[in-house]
């Protein structure tokens, strides 16, 4: 079986991946920090759905990246996971 990151690996040299791996990067990066702040709450995907009084698939989206939490759910998922927001923007050198 193939890890996930040797496929990553081996998919960047098509530029169609990168392309779409670099669109879609900033949502991963948000599911990526969604899932750390709850395995370092010791929580699991149901256990962070009951604190937060709701489901563990909605919970479940919210990691897979397919879903744009607002920053209201964003709140929550730090007050369930006893974590503070900090949202800020970094320089990316080129503006669109």
């Amino acid at each position: 079986m193939s890890k996930v990151s040797d496929l990553h690996k081996k998919w960047s040299h098509d530029p169609e991946y990168r392309a779409a791996y670099e669109e879609l990067g900033p949502e991963f990066d948000l599911a990526r920090v969604l899932i750390e702040a709850r395995i370092s709450a010791k929580l699991t995907q149901a256990q962070l759905a009951e604190r937060m009084e709701t489901t563990q698939s909605v919970i479940a989206r919210l990691e897979s990246g397919r879903v744009h939490p607002s920053t209201k759910t964003l709140q929550k998922i730090a007050r369930a996971t006893g974590t503070r927001l900090k949202i800020s923007f970094e320089t990316t050198g080129t503006p669109n």
